[in-house]
């Protein structure tokens, strides 16, 4: 893998972080028979939600500013965070 293809895989697990995520994990039970047989007893899977990560979005936010030449506030980096929690809650609904 290429040294690029490494940069945008952590930029889009980045961004992923934060905007928020709804994640799955999945468990698998399984009980032996007699004859020492493997046999799946009970599957769950559980989905979670994680919330926007505040510093993903300030590292986000820090590199696309100085791109730009700009540094981002601390009143406008929350105004951000609350947009998107905002926006998370909102697709949640649906």
């Amino acid at each position: 893998m290429t040294d690029e293809k490494k940069y945008i895989q952590l930029e889009e697990a980045l961004l992923k972080k934060a905007q928020g995520y709804i994640g799955e994990d999945e468990s698998e039970e399984f009980v032996y028979d007699t004859e020492g047989n493997a046999r799946l007893a009970k599957r769950k899977i559980t989905r979670y939600q994680v919330a926007p990560d505040l510093a993903a979005i300030k590292m986000l936010y820090d590199e696309r500013r100085r791109e730009m030449g700009e540094e981002l506030s601390e009143e406008e980096l929350i105004a951000e965070r609350d947009r998107l929690l905002k926006l998370l809650f909102e697709k949640n609904k649906k």
